[in-house]
């Protein structure tokens, strides 16, 4: 039965976070209203890059056909040294994809912030009102009170269960809120210059981004998709950053590679880079999302990304709170997952920042020369994946369990006559995933059988009996390098816990079962501190 407010979750923010958890809710049948103080999308780019698991949740929402013209895969990055010479090159995972897609994209934020809004609001529970500012936000034991002023001038209040700030770097949420930001001391002035560049010019560009790390004046260039390029240039001590912006000044600072005839200037913007994070971003029934939870440098483009893993992170636990099937408590893995997730990859975004920034030539030529050891003499290859950090606490098996909140594999499955992705066959929802090579295969799903709240599928290679039939081995690969048959996956599609036999996995089922309930002796051990280590 509904309870008396007006709504179930009131979101703050429209942008590519609020759109998505909107989107989510919207599919969960949820009432959610959604405002905006601006009352239309942004129409210049400013994040460029998404990865596979941020893909997966488009897909698994129907949105990757109507998103995709606006997406293309994104190149390598190579690392320029003082000398011009190749120091480092991040890349993408070799094929096949562990999750099924092309694990970086490049994308064109207006494009596909427009068809995030569309879907949010095709949906009959979901109510978009834009030109509406947010006020205040006042707590009772069982709802939240905002008050509203629409485009017009008018105020009102409304009421939701809760609400979820998406209001981007200066939140009146977390304002609001009273949630605190702590420094992660990082601080650069940058200039992003956006261009269409004309087709008969593309051939004086590099062919693959590139890090300049020049300690004169260290520049990224991105290339973004069809004829969409990206410079992030480094202000020095003395350079005004408006400035900088007018476009006389950003062609002399493009001259290396281009002229006016090239191209088209679509945006040219100075910005602090910053690496912050809330203390908390839960106070109550008041959660906090993206850019208001957190900012960072955009060294390897996560900046679009970590907001949305917010989203899909918050909406599963919201969802079950919501429905009455888990207690509120269960939110307060929120703030211990993604916090210390950000914590982590900011960290690592960080080091190759400063790496990047370092305006020593001495120190800039030690850099240059320990990149080069690292790679044995050659250009040091890493992958953009590995980067990426899994979840460390929070709604996890607290036992040691290979592979814990890691995501899970998409492979390609044989189903019905076609080769379809995983989540499209089973769902996207909580789930066991056995390996259906393994002896204990039919005992493993008898013991699903019995979970009203979890389906259960066995993968294997061609021709195993009563198993969905993989196409390239990817899920094989995983089970047989963590040693386990069987994995409990969220609908996140991150790893709660896996198991090596019967007897684990029952035990398993029986963790997650009454931590979903809230039914553990004490709630406190279940969440430790967020920057607590725990061995992926």
């Amino acid at each position: 039965m509904r309870d008396a407010t007006d709504h179930d979750v009131l979101i703050v923010g429209f942008g590519p976070t609020g759109a998505v958890a909107a989107g989510l809710l919207g599919r969960l049948s949820h009432r959610t209203l959604v405002i905006d103080r601006l009352t239309d999308v942004y129409d210049k780019p400013r994040a460029i890059a998404l990865d596979h698991e941020i893909f997966r949740h488009f897909d698994n929402m129907g949105l990757a056909g109507a998103i995709a013209p606006y997406i293309e895969p994104f190149t390598a990055s190579e690392h320029f040294g003082v000398d011009g010479q190749l120091i480092r090159r991040i890349d993408m995972v070799a094929k096949p994809y562990p999750l099924g897609y092309t694990p970086s994209m490049v994308f064109s934020q207006p494009a596909v912030e427009v068809e995030l809004r569309r879907h949010a609001t095709s949906f009959s529970n979901v109510r978009a009102e834009l030109g509406v500012e947010l006020l205040d936000l006042v707590q009772t034991p069982d709802r939240v009170e905002a008050k509203l002023k629409g485009a017009n001038g008018q105020l009102r209040s409304v009421t939701a269960r809760y609400v979820l700030g998406c209001d981007g770097a200066s939140s009146i949420v977390r304002e609001i809120a009273g949630l605190a930001l702590e420094d992660l001391v990082f601080d650069e002035p940058w200039l992003v210059v956006d261009m269409r560049v004309n087709e008969d010019a593309l051939h004086k560009l590099p062919q693959c981004s590139a890090q300049f790390c020049n300690p004169a004046r260290p520049v990224s260039f991105l290339i973004g998709p069809k004829n969409h390029r990206r410079w992030e240039i480094m202000l020095l001590p003395g350079e005004d950053a408006r400035q900088m912006e007018r476009p006389e000044n950003v062609w002399k600072l493009l001259a290396p590679w281009l002229n006016q005839q090239d191209g088209e200037l679509w945006r040219a913007a100075s910005y602090r880079f910053h690496a912050l994070v809330a203390d908390n971003w839960r106070n109550g029934k008041i959660l906090i999302a993206g850019d208001a939870a957190h900012q960072q440098p955009p060294f390897i483009g996560q900046g679009m990304c970590q907001g949305l893993r917010d989203a899909t992170n918050v909406v599963w636990k919201l969802d079950r709170v919501l429905r009455g099937t888990s207690p509120d408590s269960l939110l307060d893995s929120y703030t211990v997952e993604r916090k210390q997730h950000v914590i982590e990859l900011t960290g690592k975004i960080k080091a190759i920042g400063q790496a990047i920034c370092e305006r020593d030539v001495a120190a800039a030529r030690r850099r240059d020369a320990q990149l080069l050891a690292q790679g044995g003499g050659k250009p040091l290859q890493i992958t953009r994946q590995e980067i990426i950090p899994p979840l460390r606490a929070g709604f996890l098996a607290q036992h040691e369990s290979p592979a814990c909140g890691s995501l899970f594999p998409q492979p390609r499955v044989a189903s019905e006559g076609a080769v379809r992705l995983l989540d499209e066959v089973v769902g996207p929802g909580l789930r066991v995933l056995i390996d259906g090579r393994h002896s204990e295969a039919a005992a493993l799903l008898a013991l699903c059988a019995a979970q009203p709240n979890l389906s259960a599928a066995a993968i294997a290679p061609p021709g195993t009996p009563d198993a969905l039939e993989e196409t390239e081995g990817v899920l094989a690969n995983w089970f047989d390098r963590h040693g386990v048959v069987a994995a409990i996956v969220r609908p996140d599609h991150y790893v709660f816990g896996t198991a090596r036999n019967a007897k684990e996995l029952a035990d398993l089922l029986d963790e997650i079962n009454a931590r979903l309930r809230g039914t553990t002796a004490d709630q406190a051990d279940n969440f430790p501190d967020p920057r607590m280590e725990r061995t992926p």
